[in-house]
């Protein structure tokens, strides 16, 4: 596994790239403060962007560690910080990472977040040389794994009870992608 941490990565409508301190108050808009966008998540809605702040100030440190990778999702047409896609969980003896991401309410439904997806796990294979990338979700929140069926993740199976978010225990669904699935693909 190589360490490259958390470069830049272009799409087709998004730049995919670190956090910096001054993203907070869109982050706080747009996602972060919504409790319909955390509702599924594990941290509950921010109640202010100074909270926010303070996460991004930890976040940005962080960034120095080849090992993070946490990327702010910004539209290439108007420069706005609409969500975060990042690693939450890195097992190096198995060279696995597990995503996580959300996304402000308003911007879904538009393959966004497929498309961050698709782009994060090439980058992970081709420059982390990762052998497994894997992705859970509430099997009461059916669109996130469809977000990873068309980043091209293969469903797994269900841990019933397995899951803890804002709702309780749940069944967490997992999907995943191993290096030679890029191959059949």
């Amino acid at each position: 596994m190589n360490k490259p941490g958390t470069q830049t990565i272009e799409t087709k409508r998004l730049t995919l790239r670190q956090f910096r301190v001054e993203d907070a108050q869109e982050m706080f808009d747009n996602w972060a403060s919504d409790p319909e966008v955390t509702k599924f998540l594990t941290w509950p809605p921010h109640t202010s962007a100074e909270l926010t702040k303070m996460l991004l100030t930890d976040w940005v440190s962080r960034y120095e560690d080849g090992g993070y990778f946490n990327w702010a999702m910004e539209l290439k047409e108007s420069g706005q910080v609409i969500g975060n896609i990042s690693v939450v969980r890195l097992r190096e003896e198995i060279e696995e990472a597990e995503m996580g991401y959300c996304m402000g309410k308003a911007f879904w439904g538009q393959g966004l977040m497929p498309e961050a997806l698709k782009a994060v796990l090439d980058y992970l294979f081709d420059a982390a040389g990762l052998n497994r990338v894997a992705a859970c979700h509430d099997a009461n929140n059916p669109k996130s794994g469809r977000v990873m069926e068309k980043a091209g993740m293969k469903l797994e199976g269900t841990w019933r009870a397995g899951g803890k978010n804002n709702q309780g225990v749940c069944d967490a669904v997992y999907h995943s992608m191993i290096r030679s699935d890029r191959r059949e693909q």
